[in-house]
């Protein structure tokens, strides 16, 4: 049976490093990158062919929303009626990945940023899971990339908080409903890491992550917890300490507090 591997927001960042570390790590036949940056994807697809003994694919697709779920939908069964001679196909690993995030007050950031957001954070991710369960099997994993922000609401980053907050409930939800199935599913909530997060999210303003955590050991921590069926994984202990004191906290205080105190630079004017 034909095993593959699908990583979402595979041009940069964490997405890039995920797919490097599968191909090098686990064993598949395929491994299919998605990202809308198609040249981006290719040169990953070249590197990865060149040093792993493994297929690559190229989708460069749009997975905004909803409609995802119709894509992936399709492409699995394309790729189910090719495979049928080897007995069809399995999804070893899935990591969602595609996502980004906006700096800034609710009130001054444009809605349709907002929207975007939640269309790619919240349901595309949920449209890929749903698209994969038909093809998933005993020792599948999906992994869902939330944040360190989806333990509290945010002030100056409410949207972006909120979505996350979804990603990590959704799984943690869909682990306990896949567990007797025998599929692993965890959320990857880091804090800061050193990706092209801050650029996006501030629209220029601000060029890199604040004291961002290495891309490559956030994803190699979180494939190891991954392995170990945990169905969270952050890395460092000040955010392990984020998260518990989150617990302790008033919701409405914090959100209070960070969007008097924590301001991050933006520039939403183009």
């Amino acid at each position: 049976m034909k095993k593959i591997i699908l990583v979402t927001g595979a041009s940069s960042g964490m997405g890039t490093e995920f797919a490097r570390q599968l191909a090098h790590n686990r064993q598949a036949d395929e491994i299919w990158l998605v990202a809308r940056r198609k040249e981006r994807i290719k040169l990953l697809a070249q590197e990865i062919e060149n040093t792993c003994i493994i297929k690559t694919k190229i989708l460069a697709e749009d997975i905004s929303g909803s409609s995802a779920y119709q894509k992936f939908k399709s492409l699995f069964k394309q790729e189910f009626e090719l495979s049928t001679k080897d007995e069809g196909f399995v999804i070893d690993t899935l990591v969602n990945n595609a996502g980004f995030g906006t700096y800034g007050p609710f009130a001054e950031t444009p809605i349709d940023k907002q929207l975007s957001m939640v269309e790619i954070n919240v349901n595309s991710l949920t449209a890929i899971c749903g698209a994969a369960l038909p093809y998933l099997q005993k020792g599948s994993r999906i992994l869902n990339v939330a944040s360190l922000a989806a333990y509290i609401p945010l002030g100056n980053f409410a949207v972006y908080a909120a979505t996350k907050s979804y990603v990590l409930s959704f799984t943690l939800a869909l682990a306990a409903e896949l567990k007797d199935f025998g599929i692993k599913v965890m959320a990857l909530c880091p804090g800061p890491v050193s990706t092209e997060f801050a650029q996006v999210a501030s629209n220029g303003a601000r060029k890199e992550v604040l004291k961002g955590k290495p891309a490559d050991r956030v994803v190699s921590h979180a494939l190891k917890k991954l392995d170990k069926n945990h169905h969270t994984a952050i890395m460092s202990l000040k955010w392990k300490f984020k998260a518990f004191m989150s617990h302790f906290v008033g919701r409405y205080f914090f959100a209070r507090y960070t969007y008097l105190n924590e301001k991050r630079p933006y520039n939403h004017s183009s």
